[in-house]
């Protein structure tokens, strides 16, 4: 049995390559700070927990629903060519799942993002760029709720 706790802290990892765009119902809303691709983690609020079938079944509904909502949001923002979702956990055992948004001229495609080139910071106006290309519909969304 899992628990949502006021105790969760991020892992540290995700603290160093993420930045911190919002709170959802059950996860928080990180942006990987590697402006190569649009690139999304929802880390659920639950304490303890490195795998989805570890979460209760109303938080593994809502990890689901948060999930394909911003995907489908990014996909409206972003005009990708494919949502990659992934939670593998090799290296951060937290829980946590990406969302990247890939482009067929993207210098990864076809092959997986992970390990093909080092994270390219983005500036603070791209920051700001992908804030508010993003934060302003997922607040109506979120509203909503």
């Amino acid at each position: 049995m899992t628990e949502q706790t006021t105790n969760f802290n991020l892992h540290p990892q995700l603290v160093n390559d993420c930045i911190e765009l919002a709170e959802l119902p059950l996860c928080k809303l990180l942006l990987c700070n590697d402006s190569a691709y649009p690139w999304f983690i929802l880390v659920p609020k639950v304490s303890d927990v490195t795998d989805i079938y570890q979460l209760e079944w109303q938080q593994q509904q809502q990890l689901l629903n948060e999930s394909s909502l911003l995907s489908e949001l990014l996909m409206q923002v972003f005009l990708g060519d494919k949502m990659n979702v992934a939670a593998l956990g090799n290296v951060v055992e937290q829980l946590h799942v990406h969302h990247v948004v890939r482009y067929k001229s993207d210098v990864s495609w076809p092959k997986p993002i992970w390990g093909q080139q080092a994270l390219t910071p983005y500036t603070e106006d791209e920051l700001n760029n992908v804030k508010e290309k993003l934060l302003t519909k997922l607040s109506v969304i979120l509203a909503t709720l």
